[in-house]
């Protein structure tokens, strides 16, 4: 492949790209979308935004810094890329120190993550999130939609390892780094795994009257 040229794009050339692509099935929450392109083509796409959870934002350092938190929540290439994509991450994160930002992300264990990209970009391993369930509703609805009708089904949430990088100077970073509510860990590790575009993660269902699992 010829040398990529990256670039800020829209959030809607980023959503465009990765609906029909990106194994969640589901638009993200945009705030930061970079591309990027080989000769003009958008081959990868990596965006980031609010984090849905109020509670996250704080968690991380705590109710003074929690504005400055923010979501790497999706990275997608196309298989003709050759370049790796941790060259990219690198660079928005580049870019992001324009704004000094606390940046957080996660590698889903349902996709067999660990991370990989993550680690070659220097984040900061945290740990990994329990796994959980949620209140069920059908066809991805939100919890609002929730009824009785639904008390016997929960939707697991799987683990996920967090990791943090911080998008600052040097400064910042080491003042940030005293507030980090996480403790850091090792790296874990594991082979990298690649889904197959278009393919989206099946939710898996707990059913609590018989006891037993389903995807959905």
């Amino acid at each position: 492949m010829t040398s990529l040229e990256y670039r800020e794009i829209s959030n809607k050339d980023a959503t465009s790209f990765l609906l029909p692509l990106h194994y969640s099935g589901r638009k993200p929450q945009l705030k930061y979308s970079f591309g990027a392109y080989a000769e003009d083509v958008l081959v990868a796409v990596c965006t980031y935004g609010i984090p849905a959870s109020r509670s996250l934002c704080v968690g991380v350092l705590g109710k003074e810094l929690a504005s400055s938190v923010i979501e790497l929540n999706r990275l997608c290439r196309l298989d003709c890329m050759t370049t790796p994509l941790s060259e990219f991450v690198g660079w928005t994160l580049r870019e992001l120190k324009k704004h000094s930002l606390c940046v957080v992300s996660y590698a889903d264990t349902a996709m067999q993550h660990t991370g990989s990209i993550y680690q070659a970009c220097n984040f900061l391993y945290t740990g990994k999130t329990q796994e959980r369930t949620d209140k069920y509703t059908p066809n991805g609805k939100h919890s609002r939609h929730y009824t009785d009708e639904y008390n016997h089904l929960r939707k697991v949430r799987s683990g996920k390892h967090r990791y943090i990088y911080f998008a600052t100077n040097k400064t910042i970073k080491k003042a940030w780094l005293s507030k980090l509510k996480y403790t850091i860990e090792e790296y874990p590790k594991g082979e990298k795994h690649m889904y197959p575009l278009g393919e989206y993660l099946k939710s898996v269902i707990y059913d609590k009257d018989k006891k037993e699992y389903y995807y959905e």
